[in-house]
């Protein structure tokens, strides 16, 4: 999932540096989302483990 996420951002970047502004901002909300999504189920993921 962190992988998608990366490629997403890469994605946004290219976008912004291209000037498409409505795809760079949307590539970045995805991105954001499956950062957050991802850094979920990890934290998850460390206490199942834990215990």
């Amino acid at each position: 999932m962190l992988h998608y996420a990366i490629i997403f951002l890469v994605i946004a970047l290219i976008a912004a540096v291209l000037g498409f502004t409505g795809i760079a901002g949307a590539a970045s909300n995805i991105a954001w989302i499956l950062f957050v999504v991802f850094l979920i189920l990890a934290i998850v993921s460390f206490f199942r483990k834990k215990v």
